[in-house]
């Protein structure tokens, strides 16, 4: 339990909550994009779950349909976490506190949407980059280049099914640190 004499904290709840909900609708339109690039029918020729081609047991590939179901799931948890704190709002104390914030669970929530929100954040980030190796364009992409392959490195993907769990949480604990950023 954390507590700290500091009274009233309804700015600090409305802004995690704001950072809830915004965290939330990022992670939908990651879901969406990683959603379009599994998705033979949409993602203009690359291979259904961007499961390479090619070897007598290709058929048997699911390549990254795992990771979009988790991604999805992921982002349904965020989505429901979304809900504000502050209007859970009620005097305590014998009504001796009649307005009780609740910005420490707010922020609480806020953590926890941020970690959610990486493990998204990796999978899409292993999604466009496998893509842009299926297509053969990392090369052509100064800027995203080098990230896109060193999540694939730290992936280790070669073409064979294998669990992403590890990798994801790799990514996204390097995410949270900063250390993906550049």
């Amino acid at each position: 339990m954390l507590t700290g004499g500091n009274f009233y904290g309804g700015h600090i709840a409305l802004a995690m909550d704001a950072l809830k909900a915004a965290l939330a609708s990022a992670a939908d339109l990651a879901d969406r994009q990683i959603a379009l690039l599994v998705d033979g029918r949409f993602n203009r020729g690359l291979p259904g779950n961007l499961a390479p081609a090619g070897g007598p047991d290709c058929a048997l590939h699911h390549g990254f349909k795992g990771a979009q179901i988790t991604a999805s799931a992921l982002t349904a948890e965020m989505q429901k976490n979304a809900m504000p704190a502050a209007v859970f709002s009620r005097s305590t104390e014998a009504h001796n506190q009649d307005k009780v914030s609740l910005g420490t669970i707010a922020a609480r929530d806020a953590a926890r949407q941020c970690e959610l929100g990486a493990r998204v954040a990796a999978i899409h980030w292993l999604a466009a980059a496998q893509a842009c190796r299926l297509r053969g364009s990392l090369a052509t992409r100064p800027a995203l280049g080098p990230l896109a392959e060193w999540a694939l490195a730290q992936a280790g993907l070669d073409g064979r099914d294998r669990p992403l769990d590890a990798t994801i949480e790799r990514l996204a604990q390097a995410i949270l640190a900063g250390a993906a950023a550049g």
